[in-house]
């Protein structure tokens, strides 16, 4: 890896502060050494985005949903299964059966996108389920609760609408929100709009 030194890439224990950040900075010095060459820039551009997650919790940019592009998320699905399925100093590498598991565990907590996870296992030769998402990797019940809130539902709402806890639907809210790239209810009812999850539906009891 470009600017990591190998007493850092074969620590076979946990990473110093100092490690960690100039681990997550090989990011940033990818970009960095392929713009120089301008036929490279635009591969170095994507590259660079290979640890971004869809929630916001990747680096070095921290970019979030949308601002996420579709060859930097499959980039970011590819990069995530070959590095869990690869030993490492500080761990054996993972059976494909738990690389998938650890992938899809990242599409429900909203790291990770959906459609650019089954396009990478696909390629890998592992056998796809019949799990259904919807746009932005929504899951069904996502939709179901996005559904309610863009029609004027609270939190307590839609908890009590879907039998679940207030977390819960916190929870789903704000994964809503990384995965749609909405940063309020109003832009949320907007991409629910465009996507036709609001059609269809039964008028609204609560």
């Amino acid at each position: 890896m470009h600017g990591i030194p190998a007493t850092v890439l074969e620590k076979p224990g946990p990473l110093s502060g100092s490690e960690s950040e100039r681990m997550r900075m090989r990011t940033y010095s990818t970009e960095r050494m392929l713009a120089r060459p301008p036929a490279l820039a635009r591969l170095g551009a994507i590259a660079s985005l290979a640890h971004e997650r869809c929630d916001g919790s990747g680096y070095h940019r921290g970019l979030a949903g949308p601002a996420i592009p579709v060859t930097a998320r499959l980039l970011a699905a590819a990069c995530s299964y070959r590095a869990m399925t690869e030993p490492r100093a500080h761990r054996p590498a993972m059976t494909a059966k738990d690389a998938v598991a650890e992938l899809r565990a990242g599409v429900r907590a909203g790291r990770l996108d959906a459609g650019a996870v089954d396009a990478v296992l696909a390629a890998a030769g592992q056998r796809q389920g019949k799990r259904r998402s919807g746009p932005a990797g929504l899951t069904p019940r996502e939709i179901e609760v996005l559904a309610l809130i863009a029609r004027g539902a609270s939190t307590r709402q839609v908890a009590r609408h879907l039998a679940i806890t207030p977390k819960t639907a916190e929870t789903h809210i704000e994964r809503i929100y990384a995965k749609t790239g909405a940063s309020t209810r109003s832009t949320a009812t907007l991409f629910a709009m465009q996507h036709g999850l609001l059609e269809s539906r039964d008028p609204l009891d609560l």
